[in-house]
């Protein structure tokens, strides 16, 4: 908790001190935007910014109620999607306005290109870079949160680059007086995997399933407790049913010895005195058994 109120009071900060350096250039462009000279205001960089700050309590007021229109339907992790899918359009949307905003040949100067790696980055100057890795950074810091398929760097910094590539044929086909350069794909898309980095704890890594209704669930801590208590109950039937196995598994030898009448008389093995006497009538032993004269 206190991790994530630091982290909070580090944002809030960080957003203060931006807007207090910038609060000149911004103020600028305050009279056009509230006047509402529209084309004055949204046609320079400072009129775009000014107007994404004001409108941001009308982004979050847009996430309240996708959220609150999710819960109400039953899905999952409300809040997170709809900050998520708000954050990427609100975030990226301005960007997009800066980079397509025409420059005063526009119509009339042929498209440009630069092909060539690492060449305009010169001329671009530390604030070029800056806002050139911004350009995207929205769309990759939100799509790993909402899209599990985005989740890794390499993904993300592939979006970044696809989309920064579209960006840049849009400006050349439209001869938007300005130049189409592969540095802008590079910045652009590297812009994207920062901001994905800076957001890799609430990456969403897998979709929540429902479980089945009725079925027992288990906690992961006791699932270990379980899994002993089940090996114990089986080790101990199968050790009842080895030892009533054994009670009951007579040998042929043991067998033989028990049973005299399956000792044939001519075995070695056999004494007189467990054999019955040879007769050679069915009466001889009656007649054996039988008492003496009566005196």
């Amino acid at each position: 908790m206190t991790r994530r109120i630091l982290l909070y009071a580090a944002a809030l900060a960080t957003v203060a001190v931006v807007l207090f350096v910038a609060r000149r250039p911004l103020l600028m462009s305050a009279p056009a935007c509230l006047s509402g000279d529209w084309p004055h205001c949204l046609g320079n960089e400072n009129g775009i910014v000014l107007m994404t700050l004001l409108g941001m309590p009308v982004a979050f007021l847009v996430v309240a109620v996708l959220a609150l229109l999710r819960k109400a339907f039953g899905s999952t992790a409300p809040w997170r999607n709809s900050l998520a899918e708000v954050g990427m359009v609100y975030g990226t949307a301005p960007m997009l306005w800066m980079t397509m905003s025409p420059g005063p040949g526009a119509g009339v100067v042929p498209g440009r290109v630069s092909l060539i790696p690492l060449v305009d980055l010169i001329g671009m100057g530390p604030l070029g870079i800056f806002v050139n890795l911004l350009i995207l950074a929205a769309l990759g810091f939100f799509a790993p949160i909402r899209f599990a398929a985005l989740t890794t760097l390499p993904r993300v910094l592939a979006l970044g680059a696809v989309c920064s590539a579209l960006i840049e044929t849009a400006q050349y086909t439209f001869q938007l007086d300005r130049v189409s350069s592969i540095d802008d794909v590079l910045l652009n898309a590297t812009g994207a995997a920062l901001a994905a980095a800076l957001s890799h704890r609430w990456w969403r890594t897998t979709f929540p399933t429902a479980a089945p209704t009725g079925s027992p669930t288990i906690s992961p801590a006791a699932a270990p407790t379980v899994s002993r208590a089940a090996a114990s109950a089986a080790s101990s039937a199968a050790a009842a049913a080895d030892s009533l196995t054994a009670s009951w598994d007579v040998s042929p030898a043991a067998s033989s010895a028990a049973s005299p009448a399956a000792v044939p008389a001519d075995s070695p093995s056999a004494s007189p005195a467990t054999l019955p006497p040879a007769s050679s009538s069915p009466g001889a032993e009656l007649l054996d058994s039988a008492p003496g004269p009566v005196r």
